[in-house]
């Protein structure tokens, strides 16, 4: 079967590509660094002759709030339209558990935006809901330094391994559509502000992570529910701390 992985050079494209491929399918990593551009359109018809399955990981450069709704938005059209012309029979989109109640942070309305777009097209799709990758951690504490302490809130998080999300892509990619939702989430419910304590003592970062309900996780106000899945997500196999025991020994 032949698979394009929009944004097939990144974290999670990258792993993705190397899964699919070791099961023996035609996959066609796209970017802009191999010549096909989702924004532009460049080389993306090419790119999709004779694909059965998409799948889009490809994510804003710019965080911007009019930046990231016009690049799903752009994005998303023109993929969308050039897999209709296609006959693509599968769209497979990686967005965030949380989405629809995060709407006051302008990455979030571009990831709905990108969402709607998939819904109203006639193409069957499943898009899929992660929560936050373990990968992050380093960039959330700095989100919430001040000085030597890292403030942040103690709502819960379920993060999950990137390697998770991979395995979890590459199965939904196989599988039939759903047109739906599917959610992805670790194994572990925990504080934010305990989850990213764990990290920079691990790390032996010198900086000290303190619960702050005030504090802010990029612009927005988080509550218990705001980054878990409902009931019966897909749990990835990775435990945190055994994901932090192998990232410390690899440095």
């Amino acid at each position: 079967m032949k698979i394009v992985v929009i944004g097939g050079s990144g974290l999670i494209g990258s792993k993705t590509v190397e899964r699919l491929r070791k099961k023996g399918h035609e996959v066609v990593a796209a970017s802009p660094k191999s010549g096909v551009n989702t924004i532009t359109g460049e080389g993306l018809a090419d790119a999709l002759v004779g694909a059965q399955v998409v799948v889009d990981l490809a994510n804003s450069p710019s965080f911007e709030d009019k930046a990231v709704l016009e690049f799903f938005e752009t994005s998303g059209r023109n993929l969308l339209a050039a897999e209709a012309a296609a006959g693509v029979g599968h769209h497979v989109a990686l967005s965030v558990v949380g989405t629809e109640r995060l709407q006051g942070s302008g990455y979030f309305r571009g990831k709905m935006a990108q969402e709607n777009l998939i819904k109203g097209a006639r193409i069957p799709y499943t898009i899929v809901h992660s929560t936050q990758f373990f990968e992050f951690m380093g960039a959330i504490a700095q989100s919430g330094t001040v000085g030597q302490t890292v403030h942040l809130s103690p709502a819960l998080v379920q993060p999950i391994a990137s390697d998770d999300v991979s395995d979890a892509m590459t199965d939904i990619a196989l599988a039939a559509p759903v047109n739906g939702t599917i959610e992805i989430a670790g194994s572990e419910r925990v504080r934010l502000s305990e989850l990213v304590g764990r990290y920079l003592k691990a790390t032996k970062d010198p900086r000290k992570a303190v619960a702050d309900t005030r504090a802010l996780y990029f612009g927005l106000e988080l509550n218990d529910q705001s980054l878990v899945p409902g009931d019966n997500p897909r749990i990835g196999a990775t435990r945190f701390d055994d994901w932090l025991s192998q990232t410390t020994r690899q440095k």
